[in-house]
């Protein structure tokens, strides 16, 4: 029987198209030459990042990405965009209440699953992405879905990054993530290293957690000119190095002498949309949790939303 993890980050295409047309007419996202700061918490923050610096990379605006409990206090910023895909999550809601009651009270926008929870009072804009909530406690397509969002925000005001496809296009990848095989490599490694640059770094982070949360799995994620500074040591046969967009140069050969295997098949003008290969990477924690004995549907120690009592 197919989980229902597998289910959910199956549709994620359909999700990402819904996104890019919602992104016309949704209210509070991103204005050029706003100072924005995105925040959320775990899987969330790791998608801030992703947004943060493909934003700036526009050219549309300084960006800046917190975690939700690590917010600085005081600094000033036109408007604050927090993502919550339950809408109940503490440190979010703490946050956007301190936000408004402050004496810089920036606008505030955030991107829920769920519009019947607490943050939908909390900030001045919402923008509601139910169809593509989940029951899963493994956030997949929501978060790409936000993140989708946000990226259609930047395409509607008329720029991305040189090389950065469209919302569309990645759809069309993120398609063919879903369907082909995994790299044979993959599945039966015994540790896993993922690497991003720029605005992949927050894919990486997110690959790394999706591994962790479903798999229980040893997988380090890190800046890819960083990696070379110590974590390549971790490398060796039976280990791969997965990197969101193209390895810097010199880096698969570093890899080779390890023994290790690198996966580079993003970013490039024939390659998969970086976001897209994240969905290979989902479809691998899942593979990895079955064929441990793990039920990715219900991950060890996790719970869909954290709610902090006392």
């Amino acid at each position: 029987m197919t989980s229902l993890t597998a289910q959910e980050l199956a549709t994620q295409p359909d999700c990402w198209r819904r996104a890019a047309r919602a992104a016309a007419t949704a209210r509070g996202l991103p204005l050029p030459g706003e100072r924005v700061a995105i925040t959320g918490c775990g899987t969330s923050w790791f998608m801030a990042q992703a947004y943060a610096a493909l934003r700036e990379a526009a050219g549309q605006g300084e960006t800046d990405a917190y975690p939700a409990s690590e917010f600085p206090a005081g600094r000033s910023y036109d408007r604050v965009v927090a993502i919550s895909r339950s809408g109940t999550t503490t440190e979010v809601l703490d946050l956007l209440a301190a936000l408004r009651a402050g004496p810089a009270r920036p606008a505030t926008t955030a991107l829920t699953g769920d519009p019947e929870t607490p943050v939908m009072d909390a900030a001045d804009d919402v923008a509601v992405l139910d169809w593509a909530d989940e029951t899963s406690v493994v956030q997949t397509r929501f978060a790409t879905t936000a993140l989708a969002l946000l990226r259609a925000g930047l395409e509607a005001h008329g720029s991305l990054p040189e090389g950065v496809k469209s919302v569309a296009e990645a759809a069309v990848d993120a398609a063919a993530a879903a369907a082909e095989p995994l790299p044979e490599a993959a599945p039966g490694a015994e540790q896993w290293t993922f690497l991003g640059r720029g605005w992949t770094y927050g894919l990486a982070q997110e690959a790394g957690l999706k591994m962790r949360e479903a798999a229980g799995a040893w997988t380090e994620s890190y800046p890819a000119m960083e990696y070379r500074h110590g974590p390549i040591s971790i490398t060796g046969p039976g280990r791969v190095v997965w990197a969101f967009g193209p390895p810097p140069e010199g880096l698969a050969g570093e890899v080779a002498r390890t023994g290790g295997v690198l996966l580079a098949d993003s970013g490039t003008p024939d390659g998969l949309d970086p976001m897209a290969d994240l969905v290979r990477a989902q479809r691998l924690a899942v593979a990895v949790a079955e064929a441990s004995g793990l039920d990715p549907d219900h991950p060890r120690n996790l719970t869909r939303s954290v709610i902090l009592t006392g």
